[in-house]
C-alpha cells in the first residue's frame, strides 16, 4: 500500500486541514453577519440538469458517470455557483429578492492546466441572487475583502473587468467578426485587433491602475455608450478605497465568459496567480426566464499553500494525572489541551506548544 492518489488529487494533513478550516469558518463567517445563509448542494447531480446552469460549456470539464439506481449520467461538480443558481431558481423560488447565500465545498475538474495542476479544490463564497446594481456589487466586493481580512489575507488587490465590453461598442459588428475581435482582445493582440478595426486598440492600451485606466476609457467614450457601467465602476472602486489596490483590464473575459457588465479578480501578494473571482451574471428559470445576480468564488487552496490564513498549532500538554476539571477550565478558556495517556509521554511527542506547570501553562 503506496497510498498514492491520483493525479490533481492530494491529502490535506494537520495542521494545514485545521487552517482550512479556520479559512471557512472565518469567510463564512463575515458572510452571515451581512445576511448571506449557507446551503450544501450535493457533490454530485444530473448532468444534463447541471450542463443547462453551467455557461460557456463548463460541464465539459466535469467528471461524468453512470448513476447505478437511476441509470441516468451523473456528474460530479467543477462549480459551485451553478448548483447555488439552481437553488434560488427551484426551491428557494419563492423566497422574497434579493436572497443571499453562501456555500463551501469540494469541486473536482475532468482535467487540470498546467498552471495549475489540482482537479480537486475547496471553493467557497456568496450569491446576491436578485440583483445586479451597483449596490449589490459593492456589497458583494465589500464582504469578499472582509471575509479575506477576516481569515488573515493581505496585501489584497481587485483587477476588474467589463466583460460585455466589447459587444456594447461593437454592436454593429457581424457576429462572426465581432466573435474574433473577442478573440484577438482576449489574447492582447494588437495587430490582430488591428486588421479588424484600429479604432479598438485603445481599449488594450487603457488597462493598468485604476484611476487611469477608467479616465483613458472614458476618453475612448466618445458616444457613451459605456458612461453608466464606468459611473457604476468608478462608485464600486471609491466604496473600497484604501482597502485594496486596485486596478482594470476592460478587455479581460478569461473565466468571465458568462458574467454580464462587470467582473473581477481577486489577488494576494505572495500567492501566485488568483484567490478569487467574481461579477455580475444570470441564473436560469424553469419558464426560460433570467434572473441577475452578483457573487463571488474564493479557492482555498492557493490562499492555504501560501500560508495566508491563520493555522496557528497552540497545543497546551497536560502531564499524566491532571485532574479533568482542570482540563474543561482550560478548554473553556480557549486551549487546545492534549492529555497525557501514560507517564511516560512528553509535550514533544505530543507536538505541544506549551505544557501545563504548577503555575499554569508555559511556552516550550
Amino acid at each position: 500500500m503506496s497510498g498514492l492518489l491520483p493525479e490533481g488529487f492530494h491529502d490535506r494533513l494537520p495542521p494545514a486541514a485545521d487552517a482550512a478550516a479556520g479559512l471557512e469558518a472565518r469567510v463564512l463567517g463575515v458572510a452571515r453577519l451581512y445576511g448571506y445563509e449557507q446551503v450544501d448542494p450535493p457533490l454530485a447531480e444530473f448532468a444534463d440538469e447541471l450542463a443547462s446552469r453551467l455557461k460557456a460549456g463548463g460541464v465539459r470539464n466535469a467528471v461524468r458517470f453512470v448513476d447505478p439506481v437511476s441509470q441516468r449520467t451523473l456528474a460530479i461538480r467543477p462549480d459551485l455557483t451553478a448548483q447555488v443558481g439552481r437553488i434560488a431558481a427551484t426551491r428557494m423560488g419563492h423566497h422574497p429578492r434579493p436572497v443571499r447565500l453562501s456555500y463551501a465545498g469540494a469541486v473536482v475538474k475532468l482535467s487540470a492546466s498546467e498552471l495549475n495542476p489540482q482537479r480537486a479544490m475547496r471553493q467557497l463564497g456568496c450569491e446576491l441572487i436578485g440583483r445586479d446594481t451597483v449596490a449589490a456589487a459593492i456589497e458583494v466586493v465589500r464582504v469578499a475583502i472582509e471575509a479575506l481580512q477576516a481569515a488573515g489575507v493581505t496585501g489584497i488587490a481587485i483587477d476588474f473587468t467589463l466583460p460585455d465590453l466589447a459587444d456594447t461598442l461593437a454592436a454593429d459588428l457581424d457576429p462572426g467578426t465581432l466573435a474574433l475581435l473577442r478573440d484577438r482582445l482576449d489574447a492582447k493582440d494588437a495587430g490582430g485587433v488591428a486588421a479588424i478595426d484600429a479604432r479598438w486598440l485603445p481599449l488594450i492600451e487603457a488597462a493598468g491602475p485604476f484611476d487611469g485606466a477608467i479616465k483613458r476609457l472614458r476618453a475612448i467614450d466618445a458616444g457613451n455608450a459605456l458612461a453608466s457601467r464606468l459611473d457604476g465602476l468608478a462608485q464600486i472602486a471609491a466604496s473600497i478605497d484604501g482597502q485594496a489596490a486596485l486596478t482594470l483590464d476592460p478587455t479581460e473575459r478569461h473565466g468571465f465568459e458568462y458574467q454580464s457588465w462587470l467582473g473581477f479578480s481577486i489577488f494576494a501578494q505572495g500567492v501566485r496567480g488568483e484567490i478569487g473571482r467574481g461579477g455580475t451574471y444570470t441564473i436560469l428559470h424553469g419558464d426560460g426566464r433570467e434572473e441577475p445576480a452578483v457573487g463571488f468564488s474564493l479557492f482555498a487552496d492557493p490562499i492555504l499553500d501560501a500560508g495566508l490564513s491563520p493555522g496557528e498549532r497552540r497545543r497546551l500538554f497536560l502531564p499524566f494525572g491532571t485532574p479533568a476539571d482542570a482540563g474543561a477550565k482550560l478548554r473553556a478558556e480557549g486551549w487546545v489541551t492534549v492529555a497525557a495517556l501514560e507517564a511516560d509521554d512528553t509535550p514533544q511527542a505530543q507536538l505541544c506548544t506549551h505544557v501545563l506547570g504548577l503555575e499554569g501553562p508555559r511556552a516550550l
